[in-house]
């Protein structure tokens, strides 16, 4: 079976509408689909129709974006249950947070000459309210201010750079709450990712853990091939299940297709 649970549609800050994003996850080899969408369930139940009019298995799933000792940290929620009156209030409180920091954001680049990119990033944002660094990176690129979504990330949106803004999300516990309240599974997204050390992850592994969390990425767009023995051993250290999600946002913008990953690890 050939499992991706992490992908992205236009309800957040993907490229395909949940509809457009099943069939790419079908013509990729697909079998069981989960998307996850950063902070916002309004895409399932599109998803969940294509990809029962296609014969693919589907899991309602979420990204939800946390802080942990000042790094931004996602969680996936799998098995969610999106009418569960805790997750989906929870969500919203960290959707409203999305707006004021993409005027902050604006904020920075009119004060570097660049003008114009909250209306831009809007623009190319099907739902405004889970505005991203991801719709300004693509105005930035339709503007001609930088030759790929890759490039307004490392010269103005990633940390440490002229247009980036920290920002407080929801706590750790609280959103693994949400999660398993609603009767859903706990996932780290792509643990390679942050700029964490190891005895860090590992303080962050037990928290997790503690707060109710099950699982870790193991195979992921996100990780290099040489990562994933690498966290398939955090995950038997933690007693963690392994996940298996490509991070797909979009032709051109993601490096490994739906569907495209190598297996988990035998162990």
């Amino acid at each position: 079976m050939n499992y991706d649970l992490h992908c992205h549609s236009t309800a957040s800050d993907g490229l395909f509408a949940p509809g457009e994003l099943v069939d790419a996850a079908r013509l990729g080899g697909v079998d069981v689909l989960a998307l996850t969408d950063h902070d916002e369930l309004s895409g399932l139940a599109e998803a969940r129709q294509a990809c029962d009019a296609h014969g693919l298995r589907f899991i309602n799933g979420v990204e939800i974006s946390v802080t942990w000792e000042d790094e931004t940290i996602h969680i996936v929620g799998l098995g969610i249950d999106p009418e569960n009156p805790q997750l989906v209030a929870g969500l919203q409180q960290v959707r409203g947070s999305r707006l004021g920091r993409a005027q902050a954001i604006a904020a920075r680049f009119d004060s570097i000459g660049i003008s114009g990119t909250l209306q831009g990033a809007l623009s190319l944002a099907a739902n405004p309210a889970v505005i991203s660094r991801a719709h300004f990176a693509r105005h930035l690129v339709s503007a001609g201010h930088t030759r790929d979504a890759d490039s307004a990330f490392k010269l103005y949106l990633g940390s440490g750079k002229p247009a980036y803004v920290p920002h407080h999300w929801s706590h750790l516990e609280h959103a693994v709450r949400w999660i398993t309240g609603s009767g859903g599974v706990a996932v780290v997204a792509h643990p390679g990712r942050y700029r964490l050390s190891d005895q860090a992850l590992r303080r962050f592994f037990g928290e997790f853990r503690d707060a109710g969390g099950r699982a870790l990425e193991v195979v992921t767009g996100s990780h290099q091939p040489s990562q994933y023995a690498t966290f398939a051993r955090f995950a038997r250290d933690f007693g963690f299940h392994g996940s298996r999600g490509s991070d797909f946002h979009g032709v051109g913008e993601s490096r490994i297709g739906l569907g495209q990953l190598p297996p988990l690890p035998d162990s």
